[in-house]
């Protein structure tokens, strides 16, 4: 993930596209034909929230979160430009375009391909997704485009902030029903597990080593033994969320490449909203790289936990929100392919 250097790691690094695919394929057949697997797993959730998609979680960003200096964190506040732009596309723009270009395409592309009844339920599991910005897989694709850490922890933090106040009001406004009731149970302990509780976890991890052992061995020898986690932690997560999903995944073949045509369009037009508008901005890369991801990609894991919780488990929405999930990381990587490959559009040094 970090250092191609690393045998392991560099050859995780350089096949992940196929190792998710990989993943996401053994995801599908263990849930057709081992459903007892993910019927034991599923057990173990608490306010429609997979306990056990949070441990994965856990595994992904806690080794990101112990690199951050609470320092740097501090000189933030004197480049918000970052932080302003991922605000307005998160919250003034993501929301509507994905409305938008889902609607288009429900129902009037695919008018004659998707009954209107099943349209209005696909754009409704569309709204969720678009009303919820990434908020713990964005850590990853930071990590993957080195991004600057303790920027994209306030990235995260602030747009965590906004999903409380804003979510509820977005989803309502833009499904145009007043009965529109978010669990806030559900709300409040997926960004408590997946962010506050490996962010807590990080720092104190740091606070201590560097405290016991000096700066230089927590970087140096510390932090290396990680290295691989979030890698693996990514693709075992991958396995558990599809074999969940595998029945609806392969019981509705059509609809879901028709679900995510319109998904896949609104990730990569939020990532370049964002990425250009950093470029305009004259913001470096490691700023802009988070920025365009956190705007892309979506907090699946809420949006799936909402749609069951409104809808119900085999609702057309709570499909759609699942394809969000099975279009989300192969688009991301590319994107981060992209982002990667444009770091000379920005200047080299953070201001």
């Amino acid at each position: 993930m970090s250092n191609d250097n690393t045998p392991g790691i560099g050859f995780f690094s350089k096949y992940l596209t196929i190792w998710v695919a990989v993943c996401m394929i053994i995801g599908v057949l263990i849930g057709k034909f081992m459903p007892f697997i993910p019927d034991f797993f599923d057990q173990f959730e608490y306010a429609n929230v997979s306990i056990p998609t949070a441990i994965l979680i856990w595994v992904m960003i806690y080794p990101m979160m112990m690199k951050v200096d609470f320092q740097s964190i501090k000189d933030v506040r004197k480049n918000p430009k970052g932080l302003y732009v991922t605000w307005i596309t998160n919250w003034i723009i993501k929301p509507f375009t994905m409305y938008g270009i889902a609607a288009a395409f429900f129902y009037v592309i695919f008018k004659g391909l998707i009954p209107a009844e099943l349209a209005k339920d696909y754009l409704a599991g569309a709204v969720l997704l678009g009303a919820a910005p990434c908020t713990a897989m964005v850590f990853v694709w930071s990590q993957l485009t080195k991004g600057n850490p303790a920027y994209t922890i306030v990235q995260v933090a602030t747009n965590d902030l906004i999903i409380l106040i804003a979510f509820v009001p977005i989803v309502k406004f833009l499904l145009g029903v007043s009965d529109v009731s978010v669990p806030w149970d559900t709300l409040i302990l997926s960004v408590i597990l997946f962010v506050v509780i490996p962010l807590a976890g990080g720092i104190i991890t740091r606070m201590v080593i560097t405290k016991n052992k000096g700066i230089e061995y927590f970087e140096k020898q510390f932090l290396p033994r990680f290295d691989s986690a979030t890698t693996v932690g990514l693709l075992l997560m991958l396995v558990l969320l599809f074999s969940f999903q595998g029945e609806v995944i392969l019981g509705n073949p059509v609809h879901i490449l028709l679900i995510a045509v319109p998904l896949t369009i609104q990730t990569i037009l939020i990532f370049f909203v964002a990425y250009f508008t950093s470029r305009i901005l004259n913001l470096p890369h490691d700023i802009a790289a988070p920025a365009g991801m956190i705007g892309a990609s979506n907090f699946f894991e809420l949006a799936v936990a909402v749609a069951i919780a409104l809808f119900g488990m085999e609702s057309p929405a709570a499909l759609a929100t699942t394809v969000g999930v099975l279009t989300e990381v192969p688009i991301m990587l590319l994107l981060v392919k992209i982002a990667n490959n444009t770091k000379n559009w920005f200047p080299n040094i953070t201001k």
